[in-house]
């Protein structure tokens, strides 16, 4: 039997740092068209739909890779509130992935609006048109965006703690290939 690996599967590095792109996007997309009330508010709404379908796909994917490979064991020396603090945060990030596409895909759903991810594809309403489930659904999904953004940053602050002050391989897990 061979020894674990010191680094993530190729794969589950192609995804995470795939979707870390796409989530900053998405942030960046969710914060533009509040702000927005203009033209622009229709073609960042466009394109914030099928973002968030690409991620609730792509989030499905990551969790059968990161179930089905090995993952790079924490350091020996981490303190124990690190580790469940770690655990902890990857179980908040994985299902922020995914409730807040499934939140907006409700929420489009609780507008009366039509689910479309492009000219000609739509998708089905996951609950009945009424506006105070869209209200709900609307809050909702902005706090858990604002949480998404406040963990993401969390998440990129220990990454560089690990890489740049602990030095203890941590980040090069999910940066290099192999050991």
């Amino acid at each position: 039997m061979s020894a674990p690996s010191n680094h993530f599967a190729p794969l589950a590095r192609l995804l995470h740092w795939l979707m870390a792109l796409m989530i900053l996007a998405m942030l960046f997309i969710g914060a533009g068209m509040v702000a927005s009330v203009s033209e622009r508010h229709e073609w960042l709404l466009h394109l914030h739909k099928p973002l968030g379908i690409a991620i609730l796909l792509l989030v499905v994917v990551r969790l059968l890779v990161r179930f089905s490979t090995r993952q790079p064991p924490l350091p020996s020396d981490l303190p124990g509130w690190q580790v469940l603090a770690a655990k902890l945060s990857h179980v908040l990030l994985y299902g922020l992935m995914l409730v807040l596409p499934l939140l907006g895909w409700a929420m489009i759903s609780a507008a009366g609006d039509p689910v479309m991810l492009s000219g000609s594809l739509q998708l089905p309403a996951l609950v009945s048109a009424n506006a105070t489930t869209f209200a709900f659904l609307r809050k909702a999904h902005g706090y858990l965006a604002y949480l998404l953004f406040l963990t993401v940053l969390l998440h990129l602050a220990a990454a560089l703690f690990h890489g740049w002050i602990r030095r203890d391989g941590v980040l090069e897990s999910m940066v290099r290939g192999k050991d």
